[in-house]
């Protein structure tokens, strides 16, 4: 699944340049989206990112591509490979890059199974 965001001035920090935090809801959104369009029938939620490293800095006005896809499913869980781009993905490496894992919960919270 893929995604784009425009960088505004609420998502800076106090120097000018995209907020970390920002980016990472909007990455924890994005792969949320595409885990519950590929099983509608599941409530996720995020359980881990396996690594944060910002590889490049982002000012305001930046378009970002955001690619969320399928890398393992469990039984109760599911992981995607996150990549954030400068506008495309073929524009250069990616600024950004992270796997995002979700458990799938009942009405109490407790680990269930991944339906279809």
């Amino acid at each position: 699944m893929e995604t784009h965001r425009l960088v505004l001035p609420g998502d800076l920090n106090q120097f000018g340049y995209l907020f970390g935090g920002q980016l990472l809801s909007w990455v924890d959104e994005a792969s949320w989206i595409a885990a519950s369009l590929d099983f509608p029938e599941c409530r996720f939620v995020t359980i881990g990112m396996d690594h944060v490293a910002f590889r490049h800095s982002v000012r305001e006005g930046t378009i970002l591509l955001i690619q969320s896809e399928k890398v393992t499913q469990g039984e109760t869980s599911v992981t995607y490979q996150v990549e954030v781009h400068r506008g495309r993905a073929d524009a250069d490496e990616p600024l950004f890059s992270t796997k995002v894992t979700f458990v799938n919960v009942d009405d109490a919270g407790e680990k269930t199974p991944i339906t279809w």
